[in-house]
């Protein structure tokens, strides 16, 4: 099993991101998926979830509005669009495959850091 993030990097106030997962050696498209976010001295945080045909997604009210979850199961990846980018955004990204009775699955992380 492997999740590989992408995207992440330096951004200025107002900007926007594009993060990518890349997901492997599992079933990928019956999976929900989500990004999960921590900043230094933080508590990790849930930004936003889909579920495994994409039908559905959920956003924390500190990202909604301004960042969009989407998947192609064709490719076996998930993304993160995220726009009106703000110093608070500033974390490691990771996305997560869950799925019921089956362990979660993690990728590595990508660092995002928005500042002037």
């Amino acid at each position: 099993v492997q999740l590989v993030e992408s995207g992440g990097g330096l951004v200025q106030p107002g900007g926007s991101l594009r993060l990518s997962c890349a997901a492997s050696g599992f079933t990928f498209r019956r999976f929900d998926m989500r990004w999960y976010r921590q900043a230094p001295g933080k508590e990790r945080e849930l930004a936003a979830t889909i579920t495994s045909t994409g039908a559905n997604t959920n956003y924390a009210d500190s990202v909604k509005g301004r960042f969009t979850i989407s998947r192609d199961n064709d490719k076996n990846t998930v993304y993160l669009q995220m726009n009106s980018l703000k110093p608070e955004d500033t974390a490691v990204y990771y996305c997560v495959a869950v799925r019921t009775y089956y362990p979660n699955y993690w990728g590595q992380g990508t660092q995002v850091t928005v500042s002037s």
